[in-house]
């Protein structure tokens, strides 16, 4: 437990970094090879923490200290997920090793949606400043004037 929470931890940490550099860094200011380096290195470390030590420090979590084997059928509440081979009426067998792998799954689809927003807000840093720049002239009651023409 203690692994999957400080590598989630470590993985906002970083991704938080992202961020900040962000607001720091000048858009359309050159890089240099060693910058481009660093930058790839640090992407890459993000990378590997998400789709790699963040799914299998649950998969370790759920196999080992929460015994979620493929020995072990999920019943639901009042035996509503009952496989037929056991006398239920559901269609098809769920183990407790198919959530935990569902739930892995969602981990790496919500990491590749945070990935995508990243590139997103990464190439759009630029649009967001000059947007801040351009100034609405407001009436003395706070509304926006609107040349007309």
């Amino acid at each position: 437990m203690v692994a999957l929470v400080f590598s989630i931890l470590a993985l906002l940490v970083l991704t938080g970094g992202v961020f900040y550099y962000a607001k720091r860094r000048p858009v359309g200011t050159p890089v240099s090879w060693g910058e481009a380096m660093v930058g790839a290195t640090y992407v890459y470390f993000i990378s590997f923490l998400a789709y790699g030590i963040v799914p299998h420090q649950w998969l370790t979590l759920a196999e080992n200290e929460l015994g979620w084997r493929a020995s072990r059928m999920v019943y639901g509440p009042g035996n509503i997920l009952q496989p037929r081979s056991l006398g239920g009426n559901f269609p098809f067998d769920v183990t407790y090793r198919t959530v935990s792998d569902s739930i892995a799954a969602v981990f790496y689809i919500v990491f590749l949606g945070g990935q995508i927003g990243l590139w997103l807000f990464w190439q759009n840093r630029g649009k967001r400043a000059a947007s801040k720049g351009k100034q609405v002239v407001k009436s003395t009651y706070g509304r926006p004037l609107i040349k007309q023409g």
